[in-house]
């Protein structure tokens, strides 16, 4: 009896053992994220491509389907947080979305001038930071690889990241090539918090950089794709371009006059 209950013992050790270097031995083989948001910077064209640029003009065709929906949009984004956005949706009208580094802010005939204001601006300008692949040291406080997922067919690796401010989101990096293949992040909206999920594809080269030229992006319940025609770097883009509409600075000073 005590033989038996011997080897029992020293088989539940064993697998105790087994198990739990079998653990230790994932956990290492996970790589740290840092390397991971690094590797996507080289894969992509590397740092030395993306810091000559200054500003982008990207367009692009929308789809969205389950609505019956089409549109265009036109980007234009420039070092180091100025962004404009305009999307013109047939029947429904256009969308405007920009911020001058300062001031984020929405407009639409459906819902009139917005001036992004807390968590929303927060979120509004981390997304207008023009060279956030390369310097997310400077945004992040940690980033964290949390596991291994299918997504669209490929294994990813899955990078929790925590900004300094505001929500935070996660990415998935394709173990083979490297690149971003999802991502899922949660924003501030006049709707309140809402949770974003999107997919790029079809990395094509525009000059240096490796980009992606398809999303599908996925929100309370609705889908919409966005395939990008063409995508210009080092553009002229007019001096007023990032201007706040004489809408939005109406807001702008009612709320300094209450200040």
């Amino acid at each position: 009896m005590r033989n038996l209950t011997g080897r029992r013992s020293a088989i539940g050790l064993a697998v105790c053992w087994t198990a739990a270097s079998a653990c230790l031995w994932a956990a290492d083989e996970l790589p740290k994220a840092e390397t991971l948001l690094d590797k996507y910077v080289e894969a992509t064209g590397g740092k030395a491509a993306y810091e000559k640029n200054r500003n982008t003009v990207s367009t692009g065709a929308m789809d969205f389907a389950a609505m019956g929906l089409k549109g265009t949009l036109t980007a234009y984004k420039a070092a180091p947080d100025k962004s404009y956005v305009e999307v013109d949706i047939a029947g429904v009208g256009k969308i405007q979305e920009g911020s001058n580094g300062t001031v984020a802010w929405s407009l639409s005939a459906m819902q009139g001038p917005h001036l992004k204001e807390g968590e929303e601006r927060t979120s509004a300008l981390q997304l207008a930071r023009y060279d956030a692949d390369v310097r997310w040291r400077d945004m992040y406080k940690t980033v964290e690889t949390t596991g291994v997922e299918t997504v669209d067919g490929k294994e990813c690796y899955k990078v929790a990241l925590t900004p300094k401010e505001g929500s935070p989101s996660t990415r998935f990096y394709d173990k083979q090539s490297g690149l971003m293949i999802k991502t899922i992040m949660t924003v501030k909206s006049p709707m309140g918090e809402v949770t974003v999920e999107a997919l790029a594809s079809d990395y094509r080269k525009e000059g240096d950089l490796l980009v992606p030229h398809k999303m599908t992006q996925k929100t309370m319940g609705q889908e919409f794709t966005l395939a990008l025609e063409t995508i210009k770097y080092n553009v002229d883009i007019p001096k007023d371009r990032f201007d706040l509409p004489k809408e939005i600075q109406v807001l702008v000073d009612k709320t300094a006059d209450k200040k």
